[in-house]
């Protein structure tokens, strides 16, 4: 089986790729810097003893993603599972600021991200088979004041998955939405909370479990599942008086 994984200097899609390399998958690696996406592409062949290639991609470059996507498989050969794991959270403030940065967050996680599924759910339906496996959030679930520029992207890219799942499904392609919750990257240093942090190793886990199960949404850790479902059940009226 031929993985894709988009996005793969975080230590959650690295885990991802070290997870299917376990199983002795073959694994295309991308990210900014055709370097350092070298460098995970040997660090997995040299663990694993498997095939694997990196290259470097732009997220943002929205009329290159077509191309790569060619290219990949015409390199590496077809498309098998799909990871788009890359992500920009940015900084709230600067976001609520500065429209350029606010555009960053939501190109980064919900743009880029849609055009590079859309090119790899194409080639996925002439084949009528594959598995594209999207890195959302909970932050998506509920818009909330400290993180509502990336929460709305993340929520956008949510629905969209959704859309895509609904659209794909008769012609035998699965499409994962992973709702995360704390997990232990850099986006979470420093953060003080008494909730469980996964770690990349965890996720990557359930990741693997959960696009051979072909389920359609997975929370993880699973308990936000039921935190999330009480955020969203509080009334509008009092949830924006409430500090979150």
């Amino acid at each position: 089986m031929n993985v894709l994984i988009l996005g793969a200097t975080s230590p959650i899609a690295q885990a991802v790729a070290h997870e299917y390399a376990s199983h002795k998958h073959d694994i295309f690696v991308a990210c900014r810097k055709q370097e350092r996406a070298d460098e995970i592409a040997s660090d997995l062949v040299l663990r694993h003893d498997v095939r694997a290639l990196g290259a470097a991609f732009d997220a943002t470059n929205l009329d290159a993603h077509a191309d790569f996507i060619a290219h990949v498989e015409e390199e590496f050969g077809p498309i098998d599972v799909a990871l788009v794991a890359f992500g920009d959270m940015g900084q709230q403030e600067e976001s609520q600021q500065d429209i350029s940065a606010a555009r960053k967050i939501i190109d980064v996680n919900y743009t880029g991200a849609v055009s590079l599924c859309e090119a790899i759910a194409e080639h996925m339906l002439t084949r009528k088979s594959g598995s594209i496996l999207g890195i959302s959030s909970v932050a998506g679930d509920r818009g909330r004041q400290s993180n509502y520029i990336y929460g709305s992207a993340k929520g956008a890219f949510t629905l969209y998955l959704q859309g895509l799942r609904n659209r794909c499904f008769p012609n035998g392609v699965h499409v994962l939405t992973a709702k995360l919750g704390f997990v232990d990257t850099r986006m979470t240093e420093g953060l003080d909370t008494k909730i469980p942090i996964a770690s990349p190793e965890q996720v990557g886990r359930a990741l693997y479990n959960a696009q051979q199960g072909k389920k359609d949404v997975l929370y993880y850790p699973r308990f936000w599942a039921g935190i999330m479902g009480v955020i969203k059940a509080i009334p509008e009226g009092l949830f924006k008086r409430l500090k979150l």
